[in-house]
């Protein structure tokens, strides 16, 4: 029941370039999400899998006490680079270390389904928020919906073979699962809608560098070489690139807010 050891590995390996590439493509979701919570001023905000902090720093410059964790070292070590009016943690979101009722926000952006049991992760979750208090939770929005899926599935031709049940990118989007796990976790969904999210990477290069920071592909490239998932990764971009050379995906999060009641 732990994710952290495969998780921090993964999305560790190349923190640079998610920190300055690939982390910022969330943050329609992010601006979303900060805009339709009560925030207000010392607000005790814990960031699930907070990877290099921006969701965090944009909540902190918002007046909000931000307590952010992560499984991996690297990307806490970017984070703290990012800002340093955060408290960043390294650790375990399955065994969060924070007693009952002790943020009036709790959020995850695109972790929650890389647990290893989400149940027992978003109990973790709820266990820690204040009664009254809201879970925000962000993940990929329907595959058909997403033209990066076409990267993941480039991606996925060279990954080991996965456990049975293994959630994915995509574990949580389909058929309103998320929504389902959040209302039998005993949270009341106060708002769930799909956002667009616009991929815009300045040239191929970036946008490798990027797509390669993720951790589907970093698991990819263990399995199977380098040289072979950039081939495929490289080749499965050419469709979205433009006339001026920028490589453009266009994608949806879904962005659910919830209520302990």
């Amino acid at each position: 029941m732990r994710s952290q050891n495969a998780q921090g590995r993964l999305w560790g390996r190349r923190a640079l370039d998610w920190a300055t590439i690939q982390e910022p493509t969330g943050i329609a979701g992010y601006e979303y999400a900060l805009a339709h919570i009560r925030l207000v001023p010392g607000a005790k905000l814990l960031d699930i899998g907070c990877g290099t902090g921006l969701f965090s720093s944009l909540a902190a410059e918002r007046g909000a006490k931000v307590t952010a964790l992560d499984a991996s070292e690297a990307l806490i070590e970017q984070a703290h680079l990012r800002t340093k009016s955060v408290q960043f943690l390294l650790g375990e979101m399955e065994e969060l270390p924070f007693e009952d009722n002790s943020f009036d926000l709790v959020a995850g952006f695109n972790s929650f389904q890389y647990a290893e049991d989400i149940h027992h992760t978003l109990g973790e979750a709820v266990r820690v928020l204040t009664k009254g208090g809201n879970l925000i939770a962000m993940v990929w929005g329907n595959r058909e919906d997403c033209e990066a899926a076409s990267f993941l599935k480039a991606v996925g031709n060279f990954l080991p073979p996965q456990p049975p049940g293994t959630a994915g990118p995509f574990g949580l989007s389909e058929n309103r699962l998320l929504e389902k796990l959040l209302e039998q976790s005993g949270l009341q969904i106060l708002v769930q809608k799909d956002i667009p999210s616009i991929w815009d990477y300045p040239d191929s290069e970036t946008a490798l560098r990027g797509l390669l920071s993720v951790g589907p592909a970093v698991m990819a490239i263990e399995s199977s070489g380098f040289d072979q998932v950039f081939d495929s990764v490289a080749e499965a971009i050419q469709p979205y690139r433009k006339e001026n050379g920028h490589i453009v995906y266009r994608n949806t999060f879904r962005v659910a807010i919830a209520s302990k009641g």
